[in-house]
């Protein structure tokens, strides 16, 4: 037994620090992503390391060497992951639904292709009633599927693809302007809007880029590219801004951390919770990969994961009031 804790922890040690090494290959990036379920494994690890040690009076300098690299792994992700508990503190002021400031509000779906269950999004979209609905992974089938709220959305952009990245927007607002684009790579759309809100002009982007994958992109540069570009652009641009969609990354890794400082964009999750959006499916696979950002315009009404849909993935749904023009 104690061979086979020291092996584990000694592999749990190696995976906490894998991201840092110089490469995009999916091997290497994906061990940016569960660094909760990581960090709940060692927590495990030293309670073994401390039982042997108590039981069993196995304390050497090798489990020294151990439980010291666990330790320090151990706070490595929580100084990660803990923007996103109650601990921290909240980067966005929330404000009461009552309040007088104008509202805006987005609900973003990866439906999941060959998902065939519309009945579950439609009555999320009755219900919650968002002025903009933006599918992911959304083809045809599913642009037929759900047309029945087409009567309530009279704004659309369609975007339907066979290959996992097709995008659907759907919007009570009139578009003053919007643009499908495909950034980085020929197949994965995105989308930007611009439209008025009390004689203001406000930004939107929707995005859906590829993950770093054995069955997508071996490497992550392309999803780290379109964000950083994404980023720049928003930096550059004036006025209100919101970004939604599912960015195929967490919201403590790298990439979406410089995405957020080139932007100067906020999250409002920070301080409230990790809203895991990903996987609907499995209970022990678990992190956010629906976002959605904002400048310093808008404060937060309300975001809630909703019920699933059939997907792998849950609705996000994000309620903002539109404050001041300096966004302070």
């Amino acid at each position: 037994m104690d061979t086979a804790l020291t092996a584990v922890s000694v592999l749990f040690i190696a995976l906490s620090w894998a991201p840092l090494l110089p490469s995009s290959h999916w091997l290497v990036r994906v061990w940016e992503f569960p660094r909760l379920q990581i960090a709940a494994i060692i927590s495990l690890l030293l309670a073994g390391h401390a039982f042997n040690a108590t039981y069993y009076a196995q304390f050497n300098i090798l489990t020294m060497v151990i439980i010291a690299g666990l330790t320090v792994s151990l706070i490595y992700q929580i100084v990660w992951i803990i923007p996103y508990t109650p601990l921290y503190k909240r980067e966005v002021k929330r404000v009461d639904t009552e309040s007088s400031c104008q509202k805006l509000s987005v609900l973003s779906s990866n439906v999941y292709m060959p998902n065939n269950d519309f009945r579950k999004l439609i009555s999320h979209v009755r219900n919650k009633q968002p002025d903009f609905l933006v599918t992911l992974e959304s083809n045809e089938k599913w642009q037929k599927g759900i047309s029945e709220i087409e009567s309530d959305y009279p704004y659309r952009k369609f975007c339907p693809l066979e290959n996992l990245y097709g995008m659907h927007l759907y919007s009570k607002i009139p578009f003053e302007e919007v643009s499908l684009r495909f950034l980085i790579e020929d197949d994965v759309p995105s989308m930007r809007v611009k439209i008025k809100l009390n004689e203001r002009d406000i930004t939107l982007y929707f995005l859906h880029p590829k993950p770093p994958s054995p069955t997508e992109n071996t490497y992550a540069k392309p999803r780290d590219v379109e964000l950083t570009l994404v980023g720049e652009e928003i930096a550059k641009t004036e006025g209100p801004i919101v970004v939604a969609g599912d960015l195929n990354d967490v919201a403590w890794s790298p990439t979406t951390r410089k995405f957020k400082k080139i932007s100067g964009l906020l999250d409002p999750r920070e301080g409230r919770g990790f809203f895991n959006t990903f996987h609907a499916k499995y209970p022990l696979v678990k992190w956010p990969l629906d976002h959605v950002f904002h400048s310093e315009h808008f404060a937060l009404v309300n975001i809630e994961k909703l019920e699933g849909v059939g997907s792998d993935h849950y609705p996000l749904y994000t309620e903002l009031a539109l404050t001041n023009h300096d966004g302070k």
